[in-house]
């Protein structure tokens, strides 16, 4: 027992990692998905169509999954921490920024530089460490990390939608960059990369020479991409990720326009994220026993169906029943990814890896959300931006069904 560097007393140091990281998702993607909030005002004060505008989600999609190539193994290097507080600290400034543009160009500069590199300096780097403190509870630890996402979509956006009442959009974005900083930024001093830095092992095990070989055990980066396995989740990522974010943006209009009112149509949003959050609880904890893989393949065959769903529903009921059941998948979908990396290609270079991965749904998030707007301005509708989003997880499934077989990687 004389390799044993420590032991962990009280409550296990992991957890308030994944505390940190919660919040981090929480103010990051909660504060992004209100956007759907500011579409009618931001339209109506510029004059702008619905594409144009969606365009500004659009980039700042780009820039958070996409500058994950960079912050992943910035954190690998220099530890999470300061890129995470780093990135609250430049949404805050974007999000105020924003909130005194004098026109939509000022706004895709102000929003799209500062909530897609605010949230692209944070997120990854969070996640990253998450997994490093976690093995057997890893789905679990990592779906709660971002279930964050989930409960920022259930409360932030009705928040939004009460400030935008009360004080209009400008003041709105005043008010959460504030809260970005103050609460974003301060909790994310949680995060910590190393838990052998504390004398721990991973699920608050001893930390022995082992685990500490363990640890250090991994692919490089190079290894990674060139495999067979990483090669499949990118493409299938690719591909699902055009559609994956249409309903968070489009959602809240698609109502409007079959004549909801507007608590009831951002309710809506609320609803995916009650089921975000309840898919990043539960379907975490069964793909630990279920295999991760499989467990990814089923989140992105669960959001074909419920996007079918969409394309036929136009009451409150209905599109409740979506929001669910879209909720619970995608949830499903941003818990188990992360995890799936770790478990593919071990913790030494999990940041950088993950970060690459990402910029594949960077790509899809830059295009689709937009598309989906400028079709609707050209047709008056969105089938075809929702069947296309059945389409495109169908496909996303198969290529990772063809590629994730043990002993392709």
């Amino acid at each position: 027992m004389s390799d044993m560097v420590g032991a962990p007393q009280g409550v296990f140091r992991g957890w308030l990692v994944v505390a940190g990281a919660f919040a981090v998702t929480f103010i990051g993607f909660g504060g992004a998905y209100t956007f759907s909030a500011f579409l009618g005002p931001l339209q109506a004060d510029f004059g702008a169509s619905r594409g144009s505008v969606s365009l500004v989600f659009s980039l700042a999609g780009f820039l958070y999954f996409g500058l994950g190539v960079l912050s992943g193994p910035l954190a690998d290097r220099w530890g999470a921490r300061p890129l995470a507080v780093f990135g609250m600290i430049v949404m805050g400034a974007g999000l105020a920024a924003a909130g005194v543009a004098r026109s939509l160009t000022e706004v895709y500069v102000a929003y799209g530089l500062g909530v897609g590199i605010g949230v692209g300096c944070a997120y990854v780097p969070a996640l990253g460490a998450v997994q490093r403190w976690f093995v057997r509870r890893r789905g679990l630890a990592s779906g709660l990390a971002v279930s964050g996402i989930g409960v920022g979509t259930l409360v932030m956006p009705p928040l939004a939608s009460c400030l935008i009442a009360a004080f209009g959009w400008r003041e709105t974005y005043l008010i959460l960059g504030g809260i970005a900083v103050v609460i974003g930024g301060g909790l994310a001093m949680l995060i910590e990369n190393d838990p052998g830095r504390r004398g721990l092992a991973p699920d608050g095990d001893l930390l022995t020479a082992e685990v500490q070989a363990a640890q250090a055990a991994g692919s490089s980066l190079r290894e990674a991409v060139r495999s067979r396995r990483f090669i499949g989740l990118y493409v299938a990522c690719l591909i699902g990720s055009f559609g994956l974010f249409v309903p968070f943006v489009h959602l809240v209009p698609f109502a409007l326009d079959h004549g909801l009112g507007t608590s009831s149509a951002v309710l809506l949003l609320g609803i995916i994220g009650v089921g975000s959050t309840a898919g990043r609880f539960l379907l975490g904890g069964i793909a630990d026993r279920m295999g991760r893989g499989p467990a990814l393949l089923a989140m992105f065959a669960g959001m074909a169906l419920t996007l079918l769903v969409w394309a036929f529903s136009t009451t409150l009921w209905g599109l409740g029943a979506f929001a669910f059941g879209y909720g619970v998948f995608y949830g499903g979908f941003v818990a188990v990814l992360p995890a799936l990396v770790m478990d593919y290609f071990g913790g030494r270079n999990v940041g950088a890896i993950i970060g690459v991965l990402y910029t594949s749904v960077a790509f899809g998030t830059l295009i689709g959300p937009a598309a989906a707007g400028f079709a609707f301005d050209a047709t008056h509708s969105y089938t075809a931006p929702i069947l296309s989003g059945v389409c495109v997880n169908i496909i996303a499934a198969v290529v990772l069904a063809m590629t994730s077989r043990r002993g392709t990687a």
